[in-house]
């Protein structure tokens, strides 16, 4: 029963629209056409991705290795990198199995290309979903097993000896009997030239010397350094800058520009540019071009028809949300029993209400892209991005050209967390390529702050009402929740997507498929469209409906003089699995306690815990609070980890640690507010994020169970914010069941 987030669909549509490109005219509609897009698809167990599809790329040595004579080895990766330590992780699994030192490993992003399609049965490609090791660790090391054959078949052939004796150490090829030995690159040209072997052998578990150990990631050295190129570094001879203002409401588009003539007057302008809800300032500086930009006096008009109205709110949806939830709705996939007949027959009803804003993704990196057309009719695009085919096509459809005269250019990622796909008009990458064919010079367009936080495609405002009835005796004998709202697949790849009856997973995930043994369960899906552009955000939908449920089961807790901890163990009674994992956590934190206290410090505290099911992973968290001037102090979160097996023991504890902090970070202060239909937050001064001196010791424990791998980058997030909010009710009596914290004033008595 696999219904994480880990799947990716894509589908492009739309007919090429013609483009006036004149200076001074409307840029047209944009050329890509609709985008439809889905994160989170249900999809089987990772091991069964990994499917003949899939596997078949595996002996294909040249797509993804270059050994030189020198032995310095290239790999490319289909993942993106972005602080995720991918590039590592991958580069770790092929080295084992190659034989090769990880530290020559030099490793790049794949260029769009079907032998890097390794995701959904060997039809797509992205980084996303806590999916890039567990996709693929069965096709790395084959790959490597494949191209070790080869070396050894190379030395095998130039020594007149049986492969069987020749072996292997990090890098070099021995022959023992008679002493010989040569590096990996000596044989490289002629290892190349040999047909792939389909059965290479892999190692033994017991054999392994890199996986499963602490390597140090490959990028440290580059990104100390500042030689780690980013696309905001990236230049390109003789581009144009240029910067943009949307229009203030989405979905408006640019009309006049009254003052264009002083614009074009400005020093170091080019060109000015009416784009799909949005003008350009194109000129010789980004300065210049945004000291333009943000001069420009635009008359905007709705004419998609689409525009946000001058009236809508967060606060207005949130209520139609609430209004909404005892509607009828349809049911996710995990129903057991009569719920609703459960209710109506408890001795008590247990009811309670939950909501999360509407977030950014406030990356550290602001977005940017570079198109240059070339005299040969190709079109080269810098941009950071997480599905290169995805861009491409996007590109090819806005440029007019076939996809395979796009070449794709995949820096590294300064932040990324669901950010760089194209959610429709959330992504600078079309506006580039469409400067950059009605200038006819290189063109690198860059968001302000302003522009990012006001075009992001945003974490879904979110409404849960949950139901439990009990027994005299106190225990639950139904559950039915109502998850209101339209979440990012549904927004990006329509009806389609949902199944039958049509359940978003982004929507119901972290309410539905929990493991607790609840003899009714209901989890409905009441669908209310979202007016605003939303997107996948670490974690998806976890990361408020484990917020929601896990506090909820705190609830129950107390509605029956219960432990919150011995409850979710009796509700686990039938998994040693997840009752290892509290063990391990419990363990972790030096033990549970259910009732506040004093630290050594003085303070008064008290602690929560909470448990997640994301990505195929699963997680406990235990986190432990104070209060002081009205807010929430953390101060210690310890979170056990069980993701089946793992690469690099290093690079998970760091994703966790980097997770539980954004979890946080949304937990105590993030939000996007709506009014008169445009977002209030527009740059770190107004969206408050979680500051160096807030953040919490984090420590992990890594459980390998040996279940099916599951993921790593987004499983940490979505404890965080139950394990404070039921530590907060501990040491307050006050129910937190809205995010962000911050809002609510606490006492600590």
């Amino acid at each position: 029963m696999d219904t994480h987030m880990d799947g990716l669909a894509l589908l492009l549509q739309g007919e090429g629209a013609a483009l006036n490109l004149s200076r001074r005219g409307t840029l047209g509609a944009m050329a890509a056409g609709g985008l439809l897009l889905a994160l989170g698809i249900p999809t089987r167990p990772a091991r069964a991705q990994e499917g003949p599809a899939v596997m078949a790329h595996a002996t294909k040595v040249a797509a993804y290795l270059a050994i030189r004579p020198d032995g310095s080895i290239t790999l490319q990766n289909p993942f993106a990198e972005g602080g995720q330590g991918i590039h590592t992780a991958i580069a770790q699994i092929v080295a084992e199995e190659l034989d090769a030192d990880l530290a020559r490993f030099a490793v790049e992003v794949a260029p769009p290309g079907p032998d890097y399609l390794l995701l959904m049965g060997g039809n797509a490609r992205f980084t996303g979903g806590s999916s890039s090791v567990r996709s693929s660790y069965a096709h790395f090391r084959k790959l490597g097993a494949t191209a070790r054959a080869m070396l050894v078949q190379a030395a095998a052939t130039a020594w007149q000896v049986p492969p069987t004796q020749v072996t292997t150490e990090p890098g070099r090829l021995l022959h023992a009997a008679s002493g010989r030995s040569a590096g990996y690159g000596d044989f490289a040209a002629a290892a190349a030239a040999l047909t792939p072997p389909a059965d290479a052998v892999l190692k033994d578990r017991a054999q392994f010397r890199l996986i499963g150990k602490p390597e140090k990631r490959l990028d440290v050295q580059d990104k100390s350094t500042g030689r780690a190129q980013y696309a905001i570094d990236i230049k390109v001879e003789g581009m144009l800058h240029a910067a943009v203002v949307h229009a203030p409401r989405a979905g408006a588009e640019p009309g006049a520009v009254t003052n264009e003539a002083a614009l074009r007057a400005m020093p170091g302008v080019v060109s000015v540019h009416r784009l799909p809800g949005a003008v350009a300032v194109v000129a010789d500086s980004f300065f210049r071009a945004r000291k333009a930009v943000e001069a420009a006096e635009v008359q905007w008009t709705a004419l998609s028809g689409t525009v946000l109205p001058e009236n809508f709110s967060s606060a207005s949806l949130l209520e139609t949300f609430r209004a909404a939830a005892d509607q009828p709705g349809n049911p996710a996939r995990d129903a057991l029993g009569d719920a609703p007949a459960a209710l109506r027959a408890a001795a008590r009803v247990v009811t309670a209400d939950y909501d999360a804003p509407y977030l950014a993704h406030a990356q550290l990196e602001p977005p940017s892209s570079i198109a240059r057309f070339n005299a040969d009719g190709t079109l080269d695009v810098w941009t950071p991005n997480q599905a290169p085919e995805l861009f491409q096509g996007v590109a090819a459809r806005t440029a007019e050209i076939p996809p395979e005269r796009v070449r794709i250019h995949s820096p590294l990622l300064g932040g990324f967390f669901g950010r760089h796909f194209v959610y429709g008009p959330a992504n600078p990458m079309p506006q580039a390529v469409l400067l950059a064919k009605a200038t006819q010079r290189p063109v690198k367009v860059i968001w302000t702050r302003e522009e990012e936080f006001g075009r992001d495609a945003y974490r879904p405002l979110s409404f849960a009402r949950l139901r439990a009835g009990l027994d005299a005796q106190g225990r639950i004998t139904g559950l039915h929740a109502s998850c209101v709202g339209e979440g990012p697949i549904g927004k990006h790849f329509g009806a389609a997507a949902l199944g039958d009856p049509p359940v978003d997973g982004s929507v119901v995930e972290g309410v539905a498929f929990k493991p607790y043994a609840i003899p009714a369960r209901r989890i409905d899906h009441v669908v209310v469209p979202q007016p605003v552009n939303i997107g996948f955000w670490r974690s998806v939908g976890h990361s408020m409906n484990d917020f929601f449920y896990e506090s909820f089961l705190d609830e129950i807790a107390h509605a029956t003089s219960r432990d919150p901890l011995a409850l979710r163990r009796e509700l686990l009674a039938r998994s040693p699995r997840h009752l290892a994992l509290l063990d391990a956590v419990v363990s972790l934190s030096g033990g549970w306690r259910p009732a506040a206290f004093m630290a050594e410090d003085g303070t008064r505290r008290a602690r929560g815990v909470a448990m997640a099911s994301p990505f195929g992973s699963e997680v406990a968290t235990i986190a432990e609070v104070s209060v002081a001037d009205g807010e929430v102090r953390v101060h210690d979160v310890w979170v056990a980890i069980d993701p089946g097996s793992i690469v690099n023991p290093a690079i998970v504890e760091a994703q966790v640690r980097s997770a539980a902090a954004i979890g946080l970070s949304s937990a105590l202060y993030e939000e996007v507010v709506f009014e008169g239909g445009q977002p209030q937050q527009r740059n770190f001064d107004t969206y408050r994020i979680l500051p160096p001196d807030r953040m919490p010791r984090v420590q992990v424990r890594i459980v390998e169970s040996g279940a099916p791998m599951g993921g790593i980058g987004e499983p940490g997030t979505p404890g965080v914010p139950p394990a404070v909010a039921n530590a907060v009710f501990t040491l307050t009596g006050t129910r937190l069941r809205r995010m962000p914290f911050a809002n609510t004033r606490l006492s600590a008595s």
